[in-house]
């Protein structure tokens, strides 16, 4: 039996012990009364003792009933849980097609890379066979203009001047391509590993930064990304999966809002989404804004409500939003706020407090 569970039957017990004593009070009253020659309404009695069964009933049914919203608190908390485990695990469905493209397109080139580089190989060595050969019949007395005429005749052949130029690019190329994966792996990992479940102090400049190279698919097409980070922003206490989910939410629902006010531009130029960070001596401030299409004044006061969407079916749940609220406000006593203009844009503040 838990320690809670002891108190509560602990509690009980203590009542019941405390109408007894009552039950017994009033019976010594009444026979003192009848030995001094009073006699009590026996269906006064019969009252005091029929409230007494009732206030045990009630108290044993406010007991019950305080129990059950016990576990109905448990229950919605592990609910939550649960939901904004589901929407990351969602969103790292969502973001894998796009990661592995992130991730095919460098490997791609480097492959075909290390292809010209397989062949230029060949080609090299052959000019070594005959720097080597030359080398030998110059040191038996050969005639050094036609040793001299077989290194320019086997230059000419492999097209040195081709190679020389066209290694060093795809060597830098390929390290450039390694680089980027890498960076995209190393991204998703820290997007996807589960964080403490304590508060802990986290660097938001770099968790922005994670979730913004995970996104990137979601957004490249669409939009150009900005960031503008406050150098000296302090690290925040805080459950960083948990931000890194907000900002993923609003980022992607940034990306969405250029794109839909994109199929209506017949010039089809790409927006702008920035994020920048500020902070005071409390509080840290993230700020995302897009120049997409923006929230009509008739629902700005939903956009945090749950299952509430203006997406078509299939670009979005209406969960998106409500759990970025939830995380920020409730789970760390910050606010989620927003600025908009029809066909202008959107722009999120995030203000946190720093401990």
């Amino acid at each position: 039996m838990s320690a809670q569970e002891d108190f509560m039957a602990e509690t009980e017990l203590r009542a019941r012990l405390k109408a007894q004593e009552k039950t017994i009070e009033a019976l010594m009253d009444t026979v003192e009364r009848q030995s001094s020659g009073e006699v009590p309404s026996l269906e006064l009695l019969s009252q005091n003792l029929n409230l007494e069964r009732v206030v045990q009933r009630k108290t044993e049914t406010l007991r019950q009933q305080g129990e059950e919203l016990q576990q109905a608190l448990h229950d919605l908390q592990l609910t939550q849980t649960q939901l904004l485990q589901a929407n990351k695990l969602e969103s790292v469905g969502q973001l894998a097609a796009g990661i592995a493209h992130e991730i095919n397109t460098p490997v791609q080139f480097i492959g075909t890379n290390i292809e010209f580089l397989k062949e230029s190989f060949q080609n090299v060595k052959r000019l070594v066979d005959v720097v080597e050969e030359q080398i030998r019949a110059l040191s038996e007395g050969a005639d050094i203009q036609r040793s001299l005429k077989a290194l320019t005749d086997m230059l000419a052949e492999i097209d040195w001047d081709y190679l020389s130029e066209e290694l060093p690019t795809a060597i830098g190329q390929s390290q450039d391509g390694i680089h980027r994966i890498t960076k995209i792996v190393q991204a998703m990992k820290e997007f996807s590993h589960p964080s403490s479940k304590e508060k802990v102090k986290n660097d938001l400049n770099k968790l922005i930064d994670t979730t913004v190279i995970v996104a990137t698919n979601e957004w490249k097409y669409v939009a150009d990304v900005r960031t503008e980070f406050d150098p000296e922003l302090p690290l925040v206490c805080c459950l960083a999966d948990e931000l890194g989910q907000v900002v993923l939410n609003i980022l992607v629902n940034a990306a969405h809002a250029i794109e839909s006010k994109l199929s209506s531009d017949p010039q089809k130029k790409k927006g702008t989404i920035t994020i920048s960070t500020r902070h005071d001596q409390q509080h840290v401030v993230i700020r995302i804004a897009d120049t997409g299409s923006g929230i009509p004044k008739e629902i700005q006061g939903r956009v945090f409500d749950p299952f509430f969407t203006t997406k078509v079916v299939g670009k979005g749940t209406g969960q998106g939003l409500a759990i970025a609220h939830d995380v920020v406000t409730q789970k760390h006593g910050g606010t989620l706020n927003l600025e908009t203009e029809p066909g202008k844009g959107t722009v999120f503040i995030i203000r946190l407090p720093i401990e």
